[in-house]
């Protein structure tokens, strides 16, 4: 899942839109049950739109939950798992965190959870580089799901890839072949780049030390949070996961520190904000550079007349009132340019565990 997808659901305002959530379990043999757990779902959803609708208006949302439900694949599940259909679209959506059981059938998709999975979980892009071929991974953690989109994966199909170097009197095959792996990988970076103008992540590299230097050489402003040597041509998703993310997040680690040492400069500067109701209405405003939140910070609130952010909630479950206000403020700031960065709960004390560094 990447920002993309989250748009496309929250665009969608048509009645009937169908959202399933549930738990999942990865291991046997508490994944025997997930199986029976989805029917039971499907069958509620199922009566709840032939309540409402004639069995020939439901039919084709139907058959898409259907199709979409015969793919899962329960022998790799992670801990969650979101199914959203409507008469147009069917897609599923596995998250590495519990989710409740519900069916809410609405004129839009229930994207609380995915919203919650794209702000809040260690998300980053994984790069394979290989000329057989390079592959991308979207990565949460170390869940890597490959992308075969956008002209993934890539090989290498030209002289020293698939086809033979040029001979010849006079012709150096190194540099020559070398030439040509600087032009495969500026077209893998050129490729890649139009999923980071979506979704700006960091950047991990996997692949033996000379194509990591041929790809760094030619790549463009390209964040680079972690590498990891070696040839992993053979290597499944699930363990290049494994191998990668300790890595990575290590330099998750050494950026948070960074930011906090960033974020006592601004103070020191003026140039920053505490408390979650003035980061709001910052933020609001296009101010946000940096948003720095504790990784456990929840908090329901509304909206007041003014536009202000009400956090005097007697009822978190009230149709007026936002589940989590720190979802919403990171979904703001990231749709104005900003950037996030969690850190450890307790690291926020003194700014009541949220702060803004201010572009101006």
């Amino acid at each position: 899942m990447n920002s993309r997808d989250l748009r496309e659901l929250q665009q969608v305002h048509a009645y009937p839109c169908l959202t399933i959530t549930l738990p999942m379990h990865r291991t046997s043999p508490d994944n025997k049950q997930d199986p029976i757990r989805v029917k039971n779902l499907v069958t509620e959803a199922t009566n709840r739109l032939r309540d409402e609708f004639s069995k020939r208006e439901v039919a084709p949302l139907l058959e898409r939950l259907d199709a979409l439900v015969a793919e899962i694949d329960y022998n790799h599940a992670l801990d969650g798992l979101v199914l959203a259909v409507n008469h147009d679209m069917g897609r599923e959506f596995p998250l590495p965190f519990p989710l409740a059981e519900r069916v809410v059938i609405d004129d839009t998709f229930f994207t609380r959870d995915l919203v919650h999975a794209l702000n809040r979980m260690r998300r980053y892009w994984v790069l394979s580089l290989s000329e057989q071929p390079t592959r991308l991974y979207s990565a949460m953690r170390d869940d890597l799901e490959e992308i075969t989109t956008g002209d993934f994966p890539m090989r290498h199909a030209g002289p020293g890839g698939d086809t033979p170097l040029p001979g010849g009197e006079g012709v150096n095959r190194s540099s020559y072949r070398d030439d040509r792996h600087r032009q495969f990988f500026r077209d893998v970076d050129r490729a890649f780049t139009a999923f980071t103008a979506d979704d700006p992540l960091p950047l991990a590299l996997a692949g033996v030390d000379r194509l990591q230097s041929f790809f760094r050489e030619v790549s463009t402003g390209t964040d680079i949070i972690a590498t990891l040597p070696g040839n992993y041509d053979q290597t499944t998703a699930h363990d290049l996961g494994r191998l990668i993310w300790p890595r990575v997040s290590e330099g998750f680690t050494a950026r948070r520190l960074e930011v906090l040492d960033d974020l006592g400069t601004a103070v020191g500067q003026h140039r920053a904000a505490s408390t979650l109701g003035e980061v709001w209405h910052l933020a609001s405003e296009g101010r946000g550079r940096l948003l720095v939140v504790e990784e456990g910070y929840h908090q329901p609130g509304r909206l007041g007349e003014s536009g202000q952010l009400d956090l005097r909630v007697d009822n978190p479950t009230a149709p007026d009132v936002m589940d989590d206000a720190i979802d919403e403020v990171i979904t703001m700031v990231l749709d104005k340019g900003g950037r996030v960065v969690f850190v450890e709960n307790g690291e926020l004390a003194q700014h009541d565990r949220i702060a803004l560094i201010l572009r101006y």
